[in-house]
């Protein structure tokens, strides 16, 4: 398994219950090239100069926006025994918000 894919970032450790999906359901993506996105509560940031998304660990940096302010930073994940993905993504001189997501359920056509 590698950090490749979608996950659906289910808690924000020392953050209210309902903070990740205050806009959209919060997420974080991986993909093959070393790019990705992610959203949660008003931020929403495109990923980077991501290391290696086959491993099972990563670092990255990204920009956005978080309530219209453009912002940006830098963060890493790394898979769990359990399968969940821990990681952290962090504001430039500002905070650190910590993040626990499982992978994206898929769906299949009907």
């Amino acid at each position: 398994m590698s950090v490749t894919g979608k996950w659906r970032i289910v808690e924000m450790p020392g953050y209210p219950d309902d903070y990740p999906d205050l806009a959209e359901p919060a997420y974080i993506l991986f993909e093959n090239g070393g790019g990705g996105e992610f959203a949660f509560g008003a931020c929403t940031g495109n990923i980077w100069e991501a290391s290696s998304a086959n491993a099972t660990s990563i670092d990255f940096s990204w920009d956005g926006s978080d309530e219209m302010d453009e912002v940006c930073g830098d963060g890493d994940a790394e898979l769990q025994p359990d399968g969940s993905l821990h990681g952290e993504i962090r504001y430039r001189n500002g905070d650190e918000l910590p993040f626990i997501a499982t992978k994206w359920p898929s769906s299949t056509a009907c």
